[in-house]
């Protein structure tokens, strides 16, 4: 019986069709298991009440986020490895925030997104992720690695929107109150832009989540050149799609923009992107381009990179400042996928 791709009316149903019973003993099971993390139920008085139970749920609880095999740390960031149970690695990164942390999650083990500035690109798609391997990571950091996760950013390998119906029901867990808890103005959903997907997630049941777009560039041309899925889906089209898209109350649209040296770093570049922008309620994030191994895309230098910030605010862009964290260990905005993602041995 499955667990970590479950809400808790899911489980208890399941609970109920399996080993009988009322809502009390699924639910406790349940909260055992996903805000606790322990898989022991010999002391809840609900499962020890029913001789047998707990053997049966020690055989037959689908327990399965994945084994933690290597991590890695750097200035508080803390990068970690789960292998998956068909020996793929996959990366998650914990990235302290003042006085809590977030989990950067991922959603599929390599991205076919192709973009240039990006690790994960490189490696094309190999498969995505279920909703459990989704949550797994969550349960990874809280349970085994002991991190009091609050926020939740789907920014690591993949594209969630290509894998939308793993990446709604891992949602439906994570806000779940009986369980992972997480609200959902501290989850944040990235994407390169897939117009359909972001549709479909207007529509989430459990209500909108925060949504950021990777955008890059400040025309199709540009963009075109770093991101393949601008062939197909235009920055005008992705702007239809983003003014529809239903805000929760005081919160704005994400965009990420990744300032390459002599790609995107120019005033006209600045200019075209506050205007492109002026039409939608937004906060920019403006992210030093980080150099990967063999890639031709430099980072600008300090003083162009405030050079290009400084012309945004005057144009009257809300722009945050996004300082390079984890970029020592290869767990920064593009790097991920150097040891994840590959078969064991």
């Amino acid at each position: 019986m499955k667990i970590l791709d479950q809400t808790h009316d899911q489980f208890v149903d399941a609970f109920r069709r399996n080993h009988g019973g009322g809502t009390h003993t699924g639910t406790a099971v349940y909260r055992q298991v996903m805000k606790h993390g322990q898989t022991a139920f010999d002391g809840l008085d609900a499962v020890a009440r029913r001789p047998g139970l707990a053997g049966e749920l020690a055989s037959g609880l689908a327990l399965s986020p994945g084994r933690l095999v290597h991590r890695v740390s750097d200035g508080g960031v803390v990068k970690f490895v789960t292998r998956l149970a068909d020996d793929l690695d996959i990366e998650s990164v914990v990235i302290p925030m003042f006085r809590r942390y977030t989990l950067c999650v991922s959603s599929q083990v390599g991205c076919r997104m192709g973009c240039r500035f990006c690790r994960t690109g490189k490696m094309g798609l190999l498969r995505n992720l279920t909703a459990a391997e989704i949550v797994g990571q969550v349960f990874t950091a809280r349970h085994q690695l002991g991190v009091d996760v609050r926020n939740v950013v789907f920014m690591g390998m993949g594209e969630p929107l290509d894998n939308p119906d793993n990446l709604i029901q891992a949602l439906r867990v994570l806000v779940d109150q009986r369980g992972m808890d997480i609200a959902r103005r501290y989850i944040t959903v990235s994407t390169v832009g897939l117009t359909a997907g972001i549709d479909r997630l207007a529509r989430f049941d459990g209500g909108p989540v925060n949504l950021a777009v990777s955008l890059n560039a400040p025309n199709d041309d540009i963009r075109s050149r770093l991101m393949p899925v601008n062939r197909a889906i235009s920055m005008s089209a992705l702007r239809d799609t983003l003014q529809a898209y239903p805000l929760a109350k005081k919160s704005a649209l994400f965009v990420e923009y990744v300032l390459i040296r002599g790609v995107n770093d120019r005033k006209e570049d600045a200019t075209a992107l506050a205007r492109y922008l002026a039409p939608m309620k937004v906060k920019l994030n403006l992210i030093p381009c980080n150099p990967a191994p063999g890639s031709d895309l430099q980072p600008p230098s300090v003083a162009a990179y405030e050079r290009f910030h400084d012309w945004l605010v005057a144009e009257g862009v809300f722009v945050r400042r996004r300082g390079e964290k984890g970029g020592r260990i290869m767990a920064a905005c593009g790097q991920l996928g150097g040891r994840g993602g590959f078969r064991n041995g």
